[in-house]
């Protein structure tokens, strides 16, 4: 009997991320074709040979960054450049009592990326982060990501931040006051416990936001809302401007979302896709926590 009832609950389970996974689809998509490597590479954390003892070879380096890039199908993209030493604060849009952020005010021709929900869990998408080196922000739904929150401290584990997405992905506008508050701090309380962070910044599910929304971002100890101005697609991006470009500082969105959401591509694949398009404009990828002033202190209500 105990087995049966473990068995039906597993199954419980199952049905429940399908679900899930149908309900997320309506907010992303994502990508072009790139083989993973299917020979051996350079290992990203290999120490570079020296040309001197005690001293860092950087081309001996950078030939195994192109390396390590080439076997994913990739040319490396630029190096990103040194964060600023105080970054500029995010414009208030009105009298807010959180800023709403897309883009982040800098002249370095750096973009961020940004992964939303947490409905796949693919391993080789956990090694091309680590092989490529390239920062990303995760905002998480617990929903997606409870049947494996390991999945999750391993790109954190790159140095890769975890942020705050709701616990189960409602249209926070269709909500009243007190039900945003617990979808956001309710999250807040979970992440906190399960990645030893707390999150400092929030993004609503499908971009929806209102007044209440954002006083319970306040409320529940977050500094931001965080929203896009470019989101992958399957093999392409959309672009809120018009001639199709990439602006430094822009904040892009991308899903974590596998074959069935993809049109049979992988996780990789998409991801590959959108370094090329970012790549061909001649931008870096910088992490997005360096560019936001840090924390005030204030903790704000968790409940």
């Amino acid at each position: 009997m105990p087995g049966t009832a473990r068995r039906s609950t597993r199954a419980a389970a199952a049905a429940a991320a399908a679900a899930l996974a149908a309900s997320l689809a309506a907010c992303g998509g994502g990508a072009g074709r790139s083989p993973a490597p299917s020979a051996p590479v350079p290992s990203a954390s290999a120490p570079a040979t020296t040309a001197r003892a005690g001293l860092p070879a950087p081309a001996a380096e950078a030939r195994r960054r192109a390396a390590l890039w080439r076997a994913w199908g990739l040319a490396p993209l630029p190096p990103a450049p040194p964060p600023p030493a105080a970054p500029v604060p995010p414009r208030r849009t009105g009298a807010g009592p959180v800023p709403v952020v897309s883009r982040i005010p800098t002249r370095d021709r750096v973009v961020f990326l940004t992964i939303d929900d947490g409905t796949e869990k693919d391993p080789e998408f956990v090694r091309m982060l680590r092989e490529l080196r390239v920062p990303v922000t995760m905002f998480l739904t617990d929903a997606a990501i409870r049947p494996d929150y390991g999945y999750f401290r391993r790109i954190q584990a790159l140095g890769d931040t975890v942020q705050n997405h709701t616990l189960t992905h409602p249209y926070l506008p269709g909500l009243g006051a007190a039900a945003q508050r617990a979808e956001i701090c309710g999250q807040q309380r979970r992440l906190t416990r399960e990645y030893g962070a707390a999150p400092t910044l929030f993004r609503p599910p499908y971009g929806a936001y209102d007044a209440a929304t954002l006083e319970a971002v306040r409320a529940c100890g977050l500094r931001a809302l965080v929203l896009w101005r470019e989101s992958m697609q399957i093999r392409d991006m959309q672009y809120q401007d018009p001639g199709r470009r990439l602006h430094p500082g822009d904040i892009v969105l991308v899903h974590f979302r596998g074959p069935a959401e993809l049109k049979h591509r992988t996780m990789t694949e998409m991801f590959a896709a959108l370094l090329r398009r970012i790549g061909g404009q001649g931008f870096a990828v910088g992490r997005l926590d360096d560019y936001l002033p840090a924390p005030d202190g204030h903790a704000g209500a968790t409940g």
